[in-house]
């Protein structure tokens, strides 16, 4: 049973939930050796080797085997938050676009830190538009770089041929609600280093 799934769970600390729910993080196996996966987890049973911890099926292996990996996602920008209602309030905010035509800007932003060039190039103004951006700059859609939005919307979400990298749209409009919650945080006078 294929499960074709995609979640992420973005936490400001992944090593608190992670200690708060019991699971079995996922494996690489590289050329035979097995390496610990960099954000996937299974919260459900699952073959594990005792003595690391590790899944004893590679990820994509047991994608097709039915099992459900979870990744959990470190996003630090959220340990400046100190409240629902605070984030509830910088969500709600029409992002001041015109920053990102200042690389310093850009140099701090979630996904885009080293993209000011097509930052710059596509000028977005809205979620779409940036999630957008932040398919364009995978390998598999680079090609719409410099074309008008209505090619690019047209474009952007079709899955490629082939193994080439492209971002999915619901992990695009994820990032860029946090990058438009950076914006919005710059805008409100927070620093954004850690």
């Amino acid at each position: 049973m294929i499960t074709n799934t995609d979640i992420d769970i973005d936490v400001a600390d992944r090593d608190k939930l992670i200690k708060l729910i019991n699971g079995i993080p996922a494996m690489i196996d590289k050329d035979g050796k097995s390496t610990k996966h960099n954000t996937g987890v299974y919260f459900h049973e699952m073959p594990h080797d005792p003595f690391t911890g590790l899944a004893t099926v590679d990820y994509k292996k047991a994608e097709d085997d039915g099992f459900f990996k979870i990744d959990v996602l470190n996003v630090s920008l959220y340990k400046k938050i100190n409240s629902k209602e605070q984030l509830d309030e910088l969500l709600a905010m029409e992002p001041m676009w015109e920053l990102l035509e200042h690389k310093e800007v850009v140099e701090q932003l979630f996904h885009i830190h080293k993209h000011f060039e097509v930052v710059q190039r596509m000028k977005p103004r809205s979620l779409e538009q940036l999630a957008a951006v932040l398919g364009i700059i995978r390998p598999a859609k680079r090609h719409l770089l410099g074309k008008d939005w209505i090619t690019v919307m047209n474009d952007i979400w079709i899955k490629p041929q082939g193994d080439a990298y492209f971002f999915k749209k619901a992990h695009a409009h994820a990032y860029a609600q946090a990058i438009i919650l950076q914006l919005n945080m710059l805008a409100k006078g927070f620093s954004l280093s850690d």
